[in-house]
């Protein structure tokens, strides 16, 4: 299944709940909100800095996994930007493929 980073930012409503239950209780929650979605939760960590956590997550598509953002996002108590990571094989392969382009002013 593909992976994908979230990164998520708690509004004050979303840092009142998380000092209410806990952190447990939000990671609980994500994990349940990726199932739902049809996918899974590998890690969830709180930190510094400009984004309060960050997960790293499989789903079974960018459909899945933006349904998972847009839900988080529009209930309100935080905001996910989602980034799609590739695998070296990945990489690897999209290296092989031939691409046409020319850049700007040549």
């Amino acid at each position: 299944m593909p992976k994908y980073l979230l990164e998520v930012n708690y509004t004050l409503d979303g840092l009142k709940g998380v000092m209410k239950d806990g952190g447990a209780k939000r990671k609980a929650a994500a994990a349940s909100a990726a199932k739902s979605a049809g996918g899974k939760v590998d890690a969830f960590y709180f930190a510094f800095g400009g984004t309060d956590v960050f997960v790293i997550a499989d789903f079974p598509d960018n459909q899945s996994a933006a349904a998972l953002a847009l839900a988080v996002s529009s209930a309100g108590g935080a905001s996910v930007k989602t980034t799609v990571l590739l695998t070296t094989d990945e990489v690897d392969a999209a290296t092989g493929k031939e691409v046409k382009y020319r850049a700007p002013g040549k």
